[in-house]
């Protein structure tokens, strides 16, 4: 048995036979699609009272056995990050700000009365399955290997209170390029029958429950011929929120004058590892950025007169997505001309060079894994 990681969290290794044949593997790495196929290993800790964090180790990917009564099937305590791992030219492998993602886990996991994760362990887990499993990293432009941090409550009993224990877990999926034929716009229902998340509640944690509870919405806006919902305030029904699991961009006018807004982080919405990187880097860009809110009204008559130009929105999936037609009962709109505008493009091109290797890292936002 040997020892990964030790510089931030001893984790054991324990990873076995050997996993997916390299032929079968480079055949998947053709056309690995978004969370589909998994890599051979994964990294495991767990959490008691009495013990806490302990027992982190690299093993080989396989399904879980489960008690009937174990806690998080019956209460939710469950959540889960996102982040990806990049090759870069010279075979390196990078990913993006994860120490954002390890405190969104932790807050999560407060959120809901879990254990929190610390920092170390969660880079350490990382470096680990990321070195284990380097050849399954894609190196096709904007391939990646997406990255997923999830804990649950693991205790055996019908009480409801916090269990007093909890499992991490970290697997990984190759993901191909989110656009497969270049860049489209998605056309967008605005939802006022379901909200996403109330103030109080939990729409700041990653918790598997808030995307259980998106299910219907998102259903609802496929019946209408669109491919993401946006959600609205709880209180007034009035207010932007996100789009699905994105964060929202709008863009008021063009060129040197172009600026931006988001919606604000009111803790209903969940702070995006990208849209604070989108923040940033507008003004390393010169294009002035802001935090406030908008309306469905606000929305619509800017794109009636030409104010709002474009719209986007933002994630560790899609990195960028257009806006190109918005739906709702009250009629329809579209945004610009509904294709991909300047504005969008630039910082989605200069956010993928940055995670690419192509471009200076100013912030120093990426760390190595491999």
């Amino acid at each position: 048995m040997s020892t990964l990681s030790a510089g931030l969290w001893p984790i054991a290794d324990h990873r076995g036979e050997e996993g997916i044949p390299a032929a079968r593997r480079e055949e998947i790495l053709t056309d690995p699609g978004f969370g589909r196929f998994f890599t051979d290993h994964m990294v495991r800790a767990r959490w008691t009272a009495d013990g806490g964090w302990h027992d982190a180790e690299l093993v080989a990917y396989a399904p879980l056995t489960l008690d009937p009564a174990t806690n998080f099937i019956h209460y939710g305590q469950s959540i889960f990050e996102g982040l990806k791992a990049y090759r870069h030219a010279d075979d390196s492998i990078w990913t993006f700000r994860p120490l954002a993602n390890a405190r969104r886990f932790a807050n999560s996991a407060r959120r809901l009365a879990m254990a929190e994760l610390p920092a170390e362990l969660f880079l350490a887990s990382l470096e680990a399955l990321v070195q284990a499993d380097r050849d399954w990293v894609p190196s096709r432009p904007e391939h990646s290997l997406y990255l997923r941090p999830f804990m649950f409550s693991t205790e055996v009993g019908l009480g409801v209170r916090p269990a007093n224990a909890y499992e991490y877990l970290l697997i990984a999926s190759p993901a191909a390029a989110y656009f497969a034929d270049g860049v489209k716009p998605v056309s967008v229902w605005l939802s006022d029958d379901y909200v996403r998340a109330a103030p109080g509640g939990t729409g700041e944690a990653k918790c598997a429950g808030n995307y259980a509870a998106s299910l219907i919405a998102q259903a609802e806006a496929s019946q209408h011929g669109c491919d993401q919902v946006v959600w609205l305030d709880a209180v007034e029904r009035r207010y932007i929120e996100e789009m699905g699991g994105m964060n929202l961009y709008f863009v008021y006018g063009a060129g040197d004058s172009a600026r931006l807004l988001t919606p604000a982080l009111t803790g209903t919405l969940l702070p995006g590892v990208t849209r604070d990187s989108l923040l940033v880097l507008a003004e390393d860009l010169g294009i002035k950025a802001d935090e406030g809110r908008i309306s469905v009204e606000e929305w619509r008559d800017g794109c009636a007169s030409g104010e709002i130009t474009e719209v986007f929105a933002c994630g560790t999936a899609a990195v960028v997505t257009p806006v190109g037609t918005v739906k709702s009962r009250e009629g329809s709109w579209q945004v610009g001309g509904g294709g991909a505008g300047a504005v969008t493009m630039r910082l989605r091109q200069s956010l993928l060079d940055i995670q690419g290797g192509q471009a200076p890292d100013r912030h120093q936002w990426l760390h190595r894994l491999a």
